[in-house]
């Protein structure tokens, strides 16, 4: 069997914009400061696409995924792959659009969507990162960290828009709290220690909920279960700590046979939601295969339209501390006060 489908032309009425506009647009921040930005940008760039690629690559051994090769325009690279199951092509991207507006609408307002708006709605957040993404993959390979950087840096972006717009207010930042090592219940703190966070939920002062968003969870879980734990003592509460993943595969091999590595650590995420803490809420948009067919993990990771269908609503309704917040440094690096 062929594992490389040659792409054919087809007409289209919709202005193309050239890979070197694409990858422009994808590198500058500024153009996604609002989900239309997303939206806007996937549609062209799932446009071009259409017939402006050498291949698609079949993985060997998932063949739901695949691998998109560019033409000499970005030197014939291959990107990351994509979950074929859940990208969505152009024509129905297009359809897709004004429902996905109108289900964020229907969260906004109180009403839980049926079961097919939901799985529509992880479809359609999925094909809006992963276009930027892909676009991000052909960049030269002298810029491949950049690239990489900028694109958690989007997905973070993106779900704090996303659940902005279902009308809970959200930031990334750092949150300060104050640490007293004196042992009389009026001592003044000795010193504040600092938690970069990805999202933060909170209501004036408050913190409610504090959530980690990365585009995959490798080298990273354990540092979310400790930024729990160190949290819950720090506070004495027990405010909710959640974790959004994009996906956990990553590309293996070498062309033309490539094939998709899992980079999801089940033995690693049992033991530390068992010895550690357990995370209040695991969500993904690409689920792997075990975490639908293990009962143990199934309990624990949940696709991500659960978390604001369901679960934000009720992480929304929890004590909470008062904390300050220092808005949108959560990249920018930090450090603890004496």
């Amino acid at each position: 069997m062929d594992r490389i489908r040659r792409q054919k032309r087809r007409k289209t009425g919709i202005n193309k914009m050239n890979f070197n506009a694409l990858i422009t647009r994808a590198t500058d921040k500024g153009n996604f400061q609002t989900i239309q930005g997303y939206i806007d940008f996937a549609a062209q760039f799932l446009d071009f696409i259409e017939d402006n690629l050498q291949a698609r690559i079949v993985s060997r051994n998932e063949p739901h995924y695949q691998f998109l090769q560019y033409k000499e325009y970005a030197e014939f690279q291959i990107t990351r792959p994509i979950n074929t199951r859940l990208m969505l092509g152009p024509e129905v991207y297009q359809q897709k659009t004004l429902a996905f507006n109108a289900v964020l609408e229907t969260i906004r307002s109180g009403k839980v969507p049926s079961n097919t708006a939901c799985g529509d709605l992880n479809r359609f957040i999925y094909t809006l990162q992963q276009t930027v993404g892909l676009a991000l993959d052909g960049l030269p390979i002298g810029r491949s960290n950049r690239a990489r950087k900028l694109n958690g840096d989007l997905f973070e972006q993106l779900v704090r828009l996303v659940i902005n717009q279902v009308g809970i207010p959200c930031v990334s930042g750092t949150v300060v709290l104050p640490v007293q090592a004196g042992t009389t219940a009026d001592a003044d703190a000795d010193f504040k220690m600092n938690f970069q966070q990805d999202l933060i939920v909170k209501q004036g002062e408050v913190v409610q909920m504090i959530g980690s968003v990365k585009t995959s969870s490798k080298d990273r879980l354990a540092k979310i279960f400790m930024d729990k734990l160190l949290f819950s003592r720090l506070t004495n509460t027990n405010v909710p700590h959640i974790a959004v993943f994009l996906h956990d595969v990553q590309r293996k091999g070498k062309a033309p046979k490539y094939g998709v590595n899992a980079t999801f650590l089940p033995g690693h995420f049992k033991a530390f939601t068992v010895k550690i803490n357990p995370l209040d809420g695991v969500y993904y948009f690409d689920l792997r295969p075990n975490m639908k067919t293990d009962k143990w993990l199934k309990r624990h990771i949940r696709p991500f339209d659960r978390l604001i269908c369901e679960d934000i609503w009720r992480f929304c309704g929890a004590r909470g501390v008062r904390a300050t917040v220092r808005e949108g440094t959560a990249n920018c690096g930090g450090k603890d006060e004496a």
